[in-house]
C-alpha cells in the first residue's frame, strides 16, 4: 500500500509520484490536506483557495477512474498537515508516502517533518522532482555554481534538454477503506475554511484545462512573440494559474508547444523561453532560500530606503493613480485575479520607482489577489522591477507609465474596458486626459506623482544605496 500526498500538483496525468505509486503497489490511496493558517501567513489569494476547492472534486474523480480514494482533512499549519498524512499512512499499514517535491523553505520543512514521522513508523518518503523539467541544482555554469543571469542559464538548459515522455498512471486494485478512513474522504461539505472568492473565468475539470493548453498552442502560440506585450489582445497563454497549481506540468506544456513541428517558430521559441524563466526562478529559490525569508538578492538592496507614503500603497491598489495603464492593471487584478505580464512589469516599477515604496508590499498584495500566485515567480518579478533581484532590471531603466500605456496599448482599448471614467476621452489623450481639454468632465483623477520628479529621486537613492556597499 502506498500513499500519494498532493499540494500543488493537482492533477493525475503526467504525476511522478502517482506514477511511482500505480507502478510500485497494488493498491493507492491519495491525500490533500488544506492548512488555512499557513496559507493565510503565506498571503494566498481567496481566489487560488477557490480554484484548489473547485479542483478538489475534479481531482477526485479523475483518481476514481484510477480506483483510488482521496483522503480530506483541514488542519491550521504545515507540520500538522505533515502529522495528518503520516498519522493516515500508518492506519493504512502503508510502507511509504510519495510526494512531489516544493522548493520554499516552509514547504521543505513540512516534508521534513513528515520524513521523520514516518521513519518512526518504518516507513519511507518518496520524494520527485515534479515543478521543473531541470530539477534545481541540475543546471550550473562551468565553476559548478548556479547562474546568477538568465541567459547562460537558459544556453545551459537548452544544451541539456530532450524532449520529455508524458506519463499516465494505470488503474490499480480498488481499494476498500476501513470505516474510520472512509468517514475522512472528501465531501462537498468538508471543511474549507480559507476566504474563497468565486470565479467562473478560470475551469477547474482536467478536460477544459488540457484544451485551453491545446487551443493555446494550436492557434496563438505562433504570433506569441508579437502579440504577447499587448494586454487587449489575446495573446498569452493565461495557463499560469494550472502551472502554478500543477493542473499541468511543464512537460507537458513543452510537449504540445513542440507537437508535430520540425523546428520552433518565433513565437513558440518565445513561450519555451518564458517557461524557462519559471525554472530560472524556481532553481533560485531553492539555491536561496534567504529569498523566501524576504531578503533582497543583491546585499545593498537592505540599505534602501523607501520613503513613499503609507496612503499612496492603498491608491495605487485600489487602481486610482491618475496612470491609466497602472489603473487599468490594477483594476483587472482585483476583479479577476490575473494581471496581464507586461502589466504586471509596469505596476511594479510604478510602486517602487515612482511611489517609492517596498516592493514587498507589492509582491504582498500580488500573493493576496493572484490566481496564479506562485512564490518564485511573483519574487522573481517584483525584485526584477525593483532592480534588487537576480539579473533585475538595472536601477537606471525605470518604466515611464505614460510612454509604456502609449507602446503597448495605443488606441486606449485595455485602459477603456478597465477605466470606464475614460470612455469619452479620445484616442489622442486617452494615456494623458490631464492633457485634454474636456478633463473637467471627468471622474478621474489627476496624477498622484509626476513621473519625471521621482524618477530622478529613484535615482538618486539607488546609487546612493548601491555607493555605500
Amino acid at each position: 500500500m502506498k500513499l500519494v500526498w498532493f499540494r500543488r500538483d493537482l492533477r493525475v496525468i503526467d504525476n511522478p509520484a502517482l506514477q511511482y505509486a500505480t507502478e510500485n503497489s497494488q493498491q493507492v490511496v491519495a491525500c490533500f490536506v488544506a492548512t488555512p493558517a499557513q496559507w493565510q501567513s503565506q498571503h494566498m489569494a481567496p481566489i487560488q483557495a477557490d480554484w484548489i476547492w473547485r479542483r478538489l472534486p475534479e481531482l477526485q474523480r479523475d483518481l476514481a477512474a484510477l480506483n483510488i480514494p482521496m483522503l480530506y482533512a483541514e488542519v491550521d499549519t504545515y507540520q500538522q498537515s505533515a502529522e495528518q498524512v503520516a498519522s493516515w499512512a500508518r492506519q493504512l499499514g502503508a510502507d511509504s508516502v510519495a510526494i512531489n517535491a516544493e522548493y520554499e523553505v516552509n514547504e521543505q520543512a513540512r516534508d521534513h517533518w513528515l520524513e521523520a514521522e514516518l521513519r518512526q513508523s518504518g516507513m519511507h518518503l518518496q520524494s520527485f522532482h515534479d515543478k521543473c523539467l531541470m530539477p534545481p541544482g541540475s543546471v550550473r555554469n562551468k565553476q559548478g555554481e548556479y547562474f546568477k543571469v538568465f541567459t547562460p542559464f537558459k544556453r545551459a538548459w537548452l544544451s541539456q534538454f530532450t524532449l520529455p515522455v508524458i506519463t499516465t498512471s494505470s488503474a490499480v486494485a480498488p481499494c476498500h477503506l476501513p470505516q474510520s478512513l472512509a468517514e475522512q474522504i472528501l465531501t462537498p461539505d468538508a471543511p474549507f475554511s480559507f476566504p474563497r472568492k468565486a470565479s467562473d473565468a478560470w475551469p477547474a475539470d482536467s478536460t477544459s484545462i488540457l484544451q485551453r493548453l491545446r487551443d493555446f498552442c494550436a492557434t496563438s502560440v505562433d504570433t506569441y512573440d508579437k502579440q504577447r506585450d499587448f494586454p487587449a489582445v489575446a495573446g498569452t497563454s493565461q495557463l499560469s494559474p494550472y502551472l502554478a497549481l500543477g493542473a499541468l506540468s511543464v512537460r507537458q506544456c513543452i510537449v504540445r508547444l513542440h507537437w508535430q513541428q520540425a523546428f520552433l517558430s518565433p513565437g513558440r521559441e518565445t513561450w519555451l523561453s518564458e517557461l524557462i524563466w519559471r525554472e530560472f526562478y524556481q532553481h533560485l529559490i531553492w539555491f536561496e532560500p534567504k529569498l523566501v525569508k524576504g531578503a533582497g538578492f543583491v546585499e545593498w538592496e537592505s540599505k534602501l530606503c523607501w520613503p513613499g507614503k503609507s496612503a499612496w500603497l492603498t491608491t495605487w491598489q485600489q487602481g486610482q493613480t491618475g496612470y491609466p495603464i497602472v489603473d487599468a492593471a490594477m483594476r483587472q487584478l482585483n476583479e479577476t485575479g490575473w494581471m496581464h505580464n507586461r502589466l504586471r512589469m509596469i505596476v511594479a516599477s510604478f510602486l517602487t520607482k515612482d511611489l517609492h515604496l517596498n516592493w514587498r508590499d507589492g509582491e504582498q498584495y500580488f500573493m493576496q489577489n493572484l490566481i496564479d500566485g506562485d512564490f518564485a515567480a511573483n519574487n522573481g518579478g517584483w525584485q526584477w522591477s525593483a532592480s534588487t533581484g537576480c539579473d533585475g532590471q538595472p536601477y537606471f531603466r525605470i518604466f515611464n507609465p505614460t510612454s509604456q500605456g502609449e507602446k503597448f496599448d495605443p488606441d486606449g482599448r485595455f485602459i477603456r474596458r478597465w477605466v470606464p471614467e475614460l470612455t469619452s476621452v479620445p484616442d489622442k489623450y486617452i494615456h494623458q486626459p490631464w492633457n485634454w481639454p474636456g478633463k473637467s468632465m471627468l471622474s478621474y483623477p489627476a496624477p498622484m506623482v509626476d513621473h519625471k520628479r521621482e524618477r530622478e529621486i529613484t535615482l538618486a537613492e539607488y546609487k546612493r544605496a548601491k555607493d555605500s556597499d
